[in-house]
């Protein structure tokens, strides 16, 4: 099994962020295009396509190019297009990135303050890897995928339950490399106390129903119980495709903290 990176970070007097993110290639690909970066105040997963190695260069050069971003201390909506921008060329002039269709899905969610100088989630997606927010005992997708089944359920065509069976349910319309690249959708969120993010690839909600999430959440309070049962969960219903998750648990107003950053 991979393992399951966990921690917590006291963000000011009254917010604690506590997280943990897994990656695992599952039961029938070959090798994992897959990657995520859980680093404050940045949480992305990507997934990455293109034959040979391509999708594995594609997601690595992302989350590379944005580690670069959080390292240099300002993460903004400026800094991420400028380093998807660096990660583009990255991808392009790669000796073993020779398809065409190489690229890569980038999903997630990062911290900043909105006008007013509350907290809010910023969240940011590009193709089909979604973020979701569970609050009030509801699990609700806060991104929109980029897809063909997307544009069709949006104009009537199909239904949500028709798209998972659909002939171009793995067809994207936007990704990171493939083609010029489209900036990010964003969409900002509040933060309220037991919040709970989940950020991850298809992986997980081609073998996941949106209640199997919100189950496993309200099963497991702990993010790394939470990572490990859904992950297990996804592999048991099948592996198809690898499998990448984050889930960020929010407290507020005087929970408990370890005072420091700790990882497992």
């Amino acid at each position: 099994m991979p393992e399951t990176t966990t921690q917590t970070y006291r963000v000011s007097d009254d917010l604690q962020l506590a997280w943990a993110g897994t990656t695992d290639r599952g039961r029938r690909r070959e090798n994992n295009q897959d990657a995520y970066l859980a680093v404050y105040p940045l949480f992305v997963v990507a997934d990455g396509m293109g034959g040979h190695a391509g999708g594995e260069i594609a997601s690595q050069s992302t989350i590379t190019r944005l580690q670069e971003v959080v390292d240099a201390g300002d993460v903004s909506e400026a800094s991420i297009e400028a380093a998807l921008h660096l990660a583009v060329d990255d991808i392009h002039s790669h000796p073993e990135t020779t398809d065409e269709g190489t690229g890569t899905t980038l999903t997630g969610v990062f911290l900043q303050h909105a006008d007013d100088g509350a907290w809010q989630w910023a969240a940011l997606n590009i193709g089909d890897s979604r973020v979701y927010l569970k609050r009030d005992d509801r699990l609700v997708q806060v991104t929109t995928d980029h897809s063909v089944v997307q544009e069709l359920i949006a104009s009537g065509k199909i239904s949500p339950e028709e798209a998972d069976g659909h002939p171009y349910s793995n067809v994207i319309t936007r990704a990171v490399g493939a083609s010029e690249l489209v900036p990010p959708d964003y969409i900002t969120v509040d933060l309220r106390d037991e919040d709970r993010l989940v950020i991850c690839s298809d992986g997980l909600t081609k073998e996941l129903t949106d209640y199997g999430i919100l189950h496993f959440l309200r099963e497991n309070d702990d993010p790394g119980d939470a990572v490990d049962a859904m992950l297990d969960a996804a592999l048991e219903n099948g592996g198809r495709d690898n499998v990448t998750l984050i889930v960020l648990r929010v407290l507020l107003t005087g929970s408990p903290s370890t005072g420091a950053d700790s990882e497992d």
